[in-house]
């Protein structure tokens, strides 16, 4: 398996290590529900150093973009703002979900998953040819996410040096210092920072984190703090058989200019012209149980499955994402070991910043 720059610091913590698509990666240091409690409350860190970060320079990086992703980089008028999308396959499914950064016209960086990795360069490199732009994954690069109520106080007492361009950064905003890449971005719906810097620095940062309180926090945290702030996951809500509209991910579609012919256009405006017939929406379970991936759902308005399925530490109830039929709406079943519990459908984030929402 592939291990991350910070791999020794996970052991040296008492991670727990197991295989996440190929990577050594940490499950937890101990307690899962500890760590998610960290971030809500605190400050938690998370290796995502197996995400990969990848450049995009030349006169024609801005139109390339323009055409390999489904929201529009022209939006994008400031260095260090963020865009987050999809790139989509013909038919209008989901090839990955990423984030793309502005530095300026002819220079742009774009992180994408882990999992999809080796597919998405494979489908880039497709997509850019008879373009003037270089493609260049940077898999010499860590990144830790810092991430919680007292993330920035905390990432500015490890790094004083990076209070000067990032203490002013507004969310979804990036600066960089030197080798570093600082973004106000993260998937826990708390605030904080992504910091990506050389694989060389990476485990001395670590520890400069450590020492000002930072805990770290492995996979299994990363998964019920996202699934509580209603982000969607590759593989589960989306994939290459679904598209954004039926992923509830059509805000971050563009369809304002109509010569801006992006990869799976034509398929969405079909598909937007014929009606989506599903959709993704939140559940809370209304008794006891666990949700879990795949279960059977069924809504005033026909059948759906859970794609993400958990209990949410911060409500202390199960909790889900669904593929349901659009329109679905009230009380719903959800089917557990042949019996059938009522959940209630509403519309996520579960929690933002450390409140309940619904």
């Amino acid at each position: 398996m592939k291990r991350t720059p910070l791999y020794q610091a996970h052991v040296d913590n008492g991670g727990k290590m197991v295989d996440f698509g190929g990577w050594e990666m940490p499950l937890n240091y101990g307690s899962q529900i500890q760590e998610h409690h960290q971030v809500r409350d605190d400050a938690g860190m998370f290796d995502v150093s197996h995400m990969t970060t990848v450049d995009f320079k030349g006169a024609q990086a801005k139109s390339f973009l323009q055409i390999l992703i489904a929201n529009d980089v022209d939006k994008l008028k400031t260095s260090g703002k963020a865009l987050y999308s999809c790139m989509l396959n013909e038919t209008g499914g989901v090839v990955d979900d990423l984030i793309v950064y502005y530095i300026n016209d002819e220079d742009y960086r774009m992180v994408i998953n882990a999992g999809t990795t080796d597919k998405d360069i494979a489908w880039i490199n497709a997509q850019a040819q008879g373009f003037d732009v270089t493609v260049e994954p940077k898999f010499d690069l860590a990144m830790i996410a810092v991430q919680g109520p007292k993330a920035r106080e905390k990432v500015f007492a490890a790094m004083p040096g990076i209070e000067g361009v990032a203490g002013e950064l507004k969310p979804f905003n990036a600066a960089s210092l030197g080798g570093l890449f600082v973004a106000r971005t993260g998937y826990t719906g708390e605030d904080g920072f992504e910091i990506m810097l050389p694989s060389s620095s990476a485990e001395f940062t670590w520890k400069m984190l450590l020492e000002v309180g930072v805990k770290p926090c492995g996979l299994g945290a990363r998964d019920t703090l996202r699934l509580e702030a209603g982000m969607s996951l590759y593989g589960s809500e989306m994939n290459e058989e679904v598209s954004p509209l039926e992923a509830a991910l059509t805000w971050t579609v563009d369809l304002s200019n109509e010569n801006r012919r992006f990869v799976g256009r034509d398929a969405l405006e079909s598909l937007k012209t014929a009606g989506a017939n599903n959709t993704t929406v939140g559940l809370v379970l209304e008794g006891k149980g666990v949700i879990r991936d795949q279960q059977k759902v069924m809504t005033n308005l026909g059948a759906g499955k859970i794609t993400s399925g958990s209990f949410s530490p911060t409500m202390g109830k199960a909790i889900a994402l669904a593929s349901v039929p659009k329109g679905s709406s009230g009380l719903c079943e959800i089917e557990m070991r042949n019996k059938q519990v009522s959940a209630k459908i509403v519309k996520p984030p579960f929690v933002r910043n450390g409140k309940v929402l619904v």
